[in-house]
């Protein structure tokens, strides 16, 4: 996504403005999410989505800007790191709304939208229908994030295969 998109949006920006210039926030810049996008790309990006989203369905768009910018408000690398009590699926978004407490105070519904956007490979559904919006559009940019990098490496393969055997 375009920066200029979201950060032209005054109204987006005035939801989640001070949470982006937060140096915890900021931090996500330095971990990887999905081959192409960093952490603080894919939470921006599911947050503006998300916002945009419920804005159109008249719904809390301050709660899903936020929450959506603080789902994955976690700093170890998912891919490596493993736990005794719980997968990464269920035990990130607790330690995401324990880390968006220290910077921010949460709603019930921001702090539901974040325990639950796992829900799919978690059991509990979202309670609210901004849950929903969160939940799906974090699975969208997800996939988005990973086929960019299949998408390089077919193109790859493809030109080594077919055009260097002219």
């Amino acid at each position: 996504m375009r920066r200029n998109q979201w950060s032209n949006d005054s109204e987006y920006m005035s939801y989640v403005g001070e949470l982006l210039a937060t140096q915890e926030v900021q931090k996500l810049d330095n971990y990887i999410q999905h081959h192409y996008a960093t952490r603080l790309e894919h939470c921006i990006t599911v947050s503006y989505v998300s916002y945009r989203i419920a804005k159109r369905f008249h719904l809390n768009a301050r709660s899903v800007a936020r929450a959506g910018l603080l789902h994955d408000l976690f700093y170890y690398d998912w891919r490596t790191t493993k736990f005794d009590r719980g997968t990464h699926a269920w035990i990130h978004p607790r330690i995401s709304v324990r880390n968006a407490e220290k910077i921010t105070k949460l709603s019930k519904l921001e702090k539901d939208i974040i325990i639950k956007h796992m829900w799919g490979a978690t059991l509990c559904p979202p309670k609210y229908a901004e849950g929903y919006i969160v939940t799906l559009v974090d699975k969208y940019a997800a996939v988005t994030e990973y086929c960019g990098h299949l998408k390089e490496k077919f193109t790859t393969f493809w030109n080594k295969t077919f055009k260097t055997a002219r």
